[in-house]
């Protein structure tokens, strides 16, 4: 009898290592910044490790920030590659590709590896988020992968204070700040609101999670800090 169960435990832990490894995500990363600035910077500065290491710290976070804590309510991602390379802008995602300029990282005179983790954050929310089926607006998205750098406490020093801004999905910073409003209204709203947008999108999102419409919010979060 002790056998059997001996037999059936092991064939519980191997189960449980499959599924493990069935939803468990690979990461990598592809240094193609030469002897740039930026790829010198990289390496002494940040270096490989720490962008692998960066990666699944942040995906991690991200779970939680939109409360995917079964697998099947997010994304099935296999394997997320982050891309050094000379190249204009900040960075990008696209086809679970994550690419930093590295002109940009070169360039920049305050501290590059937080800067490098901020960035990361934001570009790693755009690999997990719901679009909406491409319906939402792109100053949502924008707003949804700034809002997780924003509670991962990596944003820079140039961004706009709460309150300010001219519109709701004006993106990035200024929604991010809006949603961190939204959600002090209701605990969870951006997850839910990330939930509702799998399938498709609709402004009525915002009145079904927090009783009133996207503009009646934006016109209380002005008047919040007008105040």
């Amino acid at each position: 009898m002790a056998y059997t169960h001996l037999f059936f435990l092991s064939l519980l832990i191997l189960s449980l290592a499959a599924i493990q490894r069935t939803h468990a995500v690979e990461y990598a990363v592809n240094d193609n910044a030469g002897n740039s600035g930026g790829g010198v910077r990289l390496r002494n500065e940040i270096g490989v490790d720490y962008s692998l290491q960066t990666l699944g710290s942040a995906s991690s976070f991200i779970r939680k920030i939109f409360q995917q804590y079964n697998p099947a309510d997010r994304k099935y991602v296999q394997k997320v590659t982050l891309f050094i390379e000379n190249g204009d802008g900040v960075a990008f995602a696209v086809n679970n590709e994550i690419h930093v300029n590295a002109n940009y990282l070169g360039n920049y005179s305050g501290d590059v590896k937080r800067e490098f983790t901020g960035v990361l954050y934001h570009e790693m929310a755009h690999i997990w988020q719901w679009n909406g089926k491409g319906q939402a607006p792109g100053g949502l998205i924008e707003g949804i992968a700034d809002f997780v750098r924003l509670k991962a406490n990596y944003i820079p020093s140039h961004w706009v204070q709460a309150g300010q801004g001219n519109r709701w999905d004006q993106g990035y910073d200024v929604t991010a700040r809006f949603l961190d409003y939204c959600n002090s209204l209701r605990n969870g709203f951006v997850a839910m609101l990330n939930k509702k947008m799998r399938s498709g999108y609709s402004a009525n999102y915002f009145v079904d999670l927090l009783g009133k419409t996207v503009d009646q919010l934006w016109s209380d979060y002005k008047a919040k800090y007008r105040n």
